[in-house]
């Protein structure tokens, strides 16, 4: 007993003092954990089927998306609505996986200096969003937003949508060549202001 006590202690004392051989095992440990937590969510229906009314972006609001994330808007605004009374009550119906097939990928983030913008669509006019986005301060005094007033006098740049879409429908978003084929023409003449505003208006419509 003695003897297999010592080999014990010893075997646990080799892996605690040889860093290469802890930070291996710590690793695989992780891998193990993580395959068993995230494996199986590729293979639940309620993750990976869209939720009923929900549409892929159409040219104009994929380009908004784009846009959107460029200038970093999700380093200050989450799309996520926690199911807790607090989070439905301020914001609406928490979020569901569903709602985020076709993103690629999610905004859902965590961080919250300003408002959570999951169900934000419909809620303000598109004029409001266009002030909002051109001066924050007009609308919201109190805001520490900076503006983005270039948007409105730059235009989208039609010419790459219809490759963006391909791309997106080779992961899985159900775009027709009809729609891919027509892209270029549906974004043609409109301003980056134009399109993050189409975007912002269509969160969290499908669960309102």
């Amino acid at each position: 007993m003695a003897n297999q006590q010592s080999s014990g202690g010893l075997s646990h004392e080799k892996i605690e003092t040889n860093n290469f051989l802890m930070i291996v095992l710590i690793l695989i440990v992780l891998l193990f954990g993580g395959l068993v937590e995230i494996v199986p969510l590729f293979f639940q229906k309620s993750t990976t089927e869209p939720i009923k009314g929900i549409q892929p972006y159409t040219a104009l609001q994929l380009a908004g998306r784009d846009i959107y994330t460029r200038e970093g808007c999700y380093n200050c605004h989450s799309q996520m609505i926690r199911p807790f009374r607090a989070e439905t009550l301020r914001y609406g119906h928490y979020s569901v996986a569903g709602e985020s097939v076709y993103d690629h990928p999610f905004q859902w983030g965590s961080k919250r200096t300003g408002p959570d913008l999951a169900r934000v669509g419909g809620r303000y006019s598109d004029e409001w969003h266009r002030i909002h986005l051109t001066n924050p301060r007009d609308v919201v005094p109190e805001s520490n937003m900076p503006a983005y007033s270039w948007l409105g006098k730059t235009e989208v740049d039609a010419a790459v949508m219809p490759a963006h879409m391909k791309a997106l429908r080779t992961v899985g978003v159900p775009y027709t060549d009809e729609q891919i084929a027509k892209a270029s023409e549906d974004v043609k003449g409109k301003t980056e202001l134009d399109a993050v505003v189409a975007y912002l208006q269509v969160l969290g419509l499908a669960l309102k």
